[in-house]
């Protein structure tokens, strides 16, 4: 389960004339389902409240727990609980080649060299990846990429996969592959999109509107909220 009590994120303002500028207003939120959808325009504060939940942004007010660990005081234990998945895969794919980011991020649990490798290749192969294993991560396509760090974020274990509009940057076809192997993972999965198919499919759905949670309830029902707030003018489109 992760817990937001009452957390939100102020940061000093540019207008020297205010004391400071909300990004996200302090909410409480208990999320435990499958599948949650973050929806909301660019700049809402939808990637606020997702990096809050790995520690990547520390509340200003109030607190996150996640499974039990505070991202504050127990930012190491939280990560080894949340993986981040980022917009844009080169951001985070770190090594050349497939394989070598993959055993990246397995050095810290497998010692072994060999085994390390072969739990890779078989991490690879659960996503049918495993025919990319010796290619330059620059050879890939969008998707591939994605697809690749994705197993990378995977490899490490952790039980609750967060990503941040991973398929922004992918044509169709890879999108719908991307959808369909994240919609197969056992992780449960937070993520923000601008795909609304893809957030209606969620079990739950988190609307942002000017750094507040203006709608949380089901998805399909969150993305006719945000629909109805752009047709009539209240959310830029």
């Amino acid at each position: 389960m992760i817990r937001f009590e009452n957390a939100g994120l102020s940061v000093p303002a540019d207008d020297p004339q205010a004391s400071e500028r909300v990004v996200l207003a302090p909410c409480t939120l208990a999320l435990g389902e499958a599948r949650i959808a973050v929806i909301g325009a660019n700049g809402s504060g939808k990637s606020t409240l997702l990096r809050m939940i790995n520690g990547l942004v520390l509340p200003s007010t109030g607190s996150v727990n996640v499974r039990g660990f505070d991202t504050r005081s127990k930012a190491k234990l939280v990560r080894q609980n949340v993986g981040f998945l980022f917009t844009d895969p080169l951001s985070q794919l770190v090594m050349p080649i497939v394989s070598e980011d993959v055993e990246l991020s397995l050095k810290a649990s497998i010692k072994n060299h060999d085994l390390r490798r072969e739990e890779a290749l078989r991490v690879l192969d659960s996503l049918g990846l495993r025919h990319l294993a010796q290619r330059s991560i620059y050879d890939l396509s969008g998707g591939e990429r994605q697809l690749v760090a994705l197993c990378s974020v995977l490899a490490a274990g952790q039980n609750i996969l967060v990503a941040d509009e991973p398929t922004t940057l992918l044509d169709l076809a890879n999108n719908e592959l991307l959808q369909r192997t994240i919609d197969a993972l056992e992780q449960q999965v937070i993520y923000a999109t601008h795909d609304l198919d893809f957030a209606a499919s969620a079990d739950r759905g988190l609307l942002v509107k000017d750094g507040r949670i203006a709608f949380d309830g089901p998805a399909p029902a969150a993305v006719e909220e945000y629909r109805r707030l752009v047709r009539s003018g209240s959310i830029s489109a």
